[in-house]
């Protein structure tokens, strides 16, 4: 359902009156084995209410114990956003009734977050960098998720009733914050898609979350403020929440822009708000009045020590921190020598870190692609998953094309052998080996097996005699299929024109 009509102004006409001033909040959940302060799972998709215990669920007398896989993501992360680590720390309470809290209260990082003051410099689509300022990265626990039925929105307002899926809370979550983002005049929209999407590739690289937005484990809140040309004093903002895709922040930017820019214009006040994205027609709507700090009274955790990160442990996790995914791609599209819109398509198709890892594995890069974007996507295409879904490995994969390189296989048969990884009969080689698939080498059962075609086919025979090579087609056909298609059938053709000289 879309919002109501409202009154927007020409995008052109915004950017020439005022400045806008973004700031953006992602919110990331990390991808442990168990929750930030329970050792309940955090496997996506499991029956409502079926992982939780007492202490995510807040009962009297349960006491939280600090994730340290989790500690060591969120400096993994600051580190890769070039903040500062603290070097000691302390959790808060933020205190607020929502039923998909049990608690009441959210455990989060207050005044001592464990990463501050970095930068992200975001590639452009024009090729240019914009610097991100980063204002702090603190560790939190997630909430609950509330199901309201009954309603055509999906939202409280017009439901009949709510249920309640306590399995998200408490899962781990690091909450990103920007400094105001300024300068950015009428390209702010697209800095704010080009920040989330560069932040969605670096934590994907750091191997810390899935960022699949779809299920929620990066969700992006928006803030939207506006000024006039050459004021000083930034307006009031709104914050349109949990934007979930990359082009949808973009448009959420856009229109707050503009609809701000027609209140202002008008003698109206921008009220500080909550609002809703509706994906249906890139407008947002109203939701609740912003809360303060002093709203949720925070006080320190009682029931955590400190978090203080040893020294020597940054430094080695700081060590760990792999290259930018977007100079990557760079230096791969310089090294494979491909064009900008073959390394677009790559990376859209979920193909290039597939590739790259089966380049590590051994495999030739031109190879590598051909696979993956070819028969491979056909395959998951088929199945209806993302490629990276696929139960075929990129180091099984460069063993297929080993298996092809040694002429073992060839590529019809080595098709054949990835249909048979994809249905879980092991690994390539074993499968050669135990269903007999390897090409046939034997140069008399070859020979012996073109003599057979030519004589039972002497009219084609006499074509190829005459000088119509192309006709040799048909023979290079026959044995193949009398060899299964284990033949080599460029040495078949040399072995028929040689039989027809």
């Amino acid at each position: 359902m879309s919002a109501p009509t409202v009154e927007l102004m020409d995008y052109a006409d915004v950017v020439t009156r005022y400045e806008p001033v973004l700031g953006m909040e992602v919110h990331v959940e990390l991808s442990t084995a168990t929750k930030m302060f329970c050792g309940c799972p955090t496997t996506f998709g499991a029956e409502p209410n079926t992982q939780v215990c007492p202490v995510c669920l807040g009962l009297p007398g349960s006491l939280p114990v600090v994730n340290q896989q989790a500690v060591e993501s969120a400096i993994r992360i600051g580190l890769a956003l070039n903040c500062s680590i603290t070097e000691w720390g302390r959790f808060a309470r933020k205190n607020y009734f929502y039923p998909d809290q049990p608690k009441n209260y959210q455990i989060s990082q207050y005044d001592e977050p464990i990463a501050t003051n970095g930068y992200l410099d975001v590639p452009l689509d024009d090729g240019s960098t914009f610097r991100v300022e980063i204002e702090r990265a603190h560790m939190e626990e997630d909430t609950g998720k509330s199901v309201h039925v009954g309603g055509a929105t999906g939202r409280i307002h017009g439901a009949s009733h709510s249920l309640l899926d306590y399995n998200r809370a408490g899962v781990p979550l690091i909450e990103i914050v920007t400094k105001p983002i300024t300068g950015a005049g009428d390209r702010a929209p697209e800095v704010a898609r080009a920040y989330v999407t560069a932040l969605r590739d670096l934590l994907k690289a750091l191997n810390v979350s899935d960022v699949r937005m779809e299920h929620g484990s990066l969700r992006c809140d928006a803030n939207v403020s506006l000024m006039p040309v050459g004021a000083s004093e930034f307006g009031t903002r709104t914050e349109t929440k949990n934007v979930n895709s990359l082009k949808s922040v973009e448009v959420a930017v856009r229109f707050e822009m503009r609809r701000q820019a027609a209140v202002l214009s008008t003698g109206g006040v921008v009220v500080q708000e909550t609002r809703h994205f509706h994906e249906a027609d890139g407008s947002t709507s109203p939701g609740r009045r912003k809360e303060t700090a002093e709203d949720y009274r925070y006080f320190p955790e009682p029931d955590l020590e400190p978090v203080a990160p040893d020294a020597a442990w940054v430094e080695q996790l700081r060590g760990t921190i792999p290259e930018y995914p977007w100079l990557r791609r760079a230096r791969i599209q310089d090294e494979w020598g491909v064009s900008d819109e073959v390394m677009r398509d790559l990376v859209n198709a979920g193909a290039l870190d597939l590739i790259i890892a089966t380049v590590d594995a051994g495999a030739p890069a031109t190879q590598a692609r051909s696979w993956w974007v070819a028969y491979l996507t056909e395959k998951a295409n088929e199945r209806g998953v993302e490629l990276a879904d696929l139960p075929i490995t990129p180091a099984q994969v460069a063993e297929v094309i080993g298996l092809v390189e040694a002429k073992t296989v060839n590529n019809k048969v080595a098709k054949q052998v990835v249909d048979l990884v994809l249905a879980g009969e092991g690994d390539p080689a074993k499968i050669v080996e135990d269903k007999g698939l390897g090409m046939v080498s034997d140069e008399g059962a070859l020979q012996a097996e073109v003599d057979k075609a030519l004589a039972a086919n002497p009219d084609i025979a006499d074509k190829i005699r005459a000088g119509k090579v192309q006709a040799a087609g048909k023979i290079v056909g026959d044995v193949m299929k009398a060899t299964r298609g284990q033949a080599d059938a460029a040495r078949v053709r040399e072995l028929v024109l040689a039989a027809c000289s």
